[in-house]
């Protein structure tokens, strides 16, 4: 197996691999995620996009498995942010975030009222000490730092 192939092998499965952990910590598991949580989702989404436009194009260019490696060090960023405000290094977010509902009053206070509370600031699970904000920030920054480099000696080796 190529370098260049074995970057986007690792491209597609670590975000894939991430987000799927976080979505049957989800649903499976019942970890209702804070608005930090999601933030970590939309990069490792745009990655999995990206490494599928690599996949399917194969050509010898790099350029979408790059983009994707650098969306899976901004979840990894965010992840990192997102477990500093867990431990209490700094401070997180201020304000409550909720999605929009429609309808009359009656279904909007109920749908409020249905609501899990999910604070930024408190960790629901954790392994080792390691949140699973950390988790995402150590894996998702090694998947990146792997794939660029493998794209590095597959350059080199062009």
């Amino acid at each position: 197996m190529t370098p260049l192939s074995k970057a986007r092998l690792i491209a597609i499965l670590a975000p894939t691999a991430l987000l799927g952990g976080a979505l049957i910590s989800q649903y499976v598991f019942g970890l209702h995620p804070c608005e930090m949580c999601m933030w970590q989702r939309w990069p490792h989404l745009a990655a999995i996009a990206l490494a599928l436009v690599a996949i399917v194009t194969r050509t010898q260019r790099s350029t979408s498995t790059a983009f994707a490696a650098i969306a899976i060090a901004i979840s990894g960023g965010i992840g990192a942010f997102h477990a500093g405000v867990e431990y209490g290094w700094w401070v997180g977010l201020t304000a409550c975030s909720t999605t929009p509902v429609g309808g009359s009053a009656a279904d909007i206070l109920d749908s409020i009222m249905a609501t899990p509370l999910v604070r930024c600031d408190v960790a629901p699970w954790s392994l080792f000490g390691i949140s699973l904000a950390g988790y995402n920030a150590l894996l998702s920054v090694a998947a990146a730092i792997a794939t660029l480099a493998l794209l590095a000696k597959a350059r080199r080796a062009a």
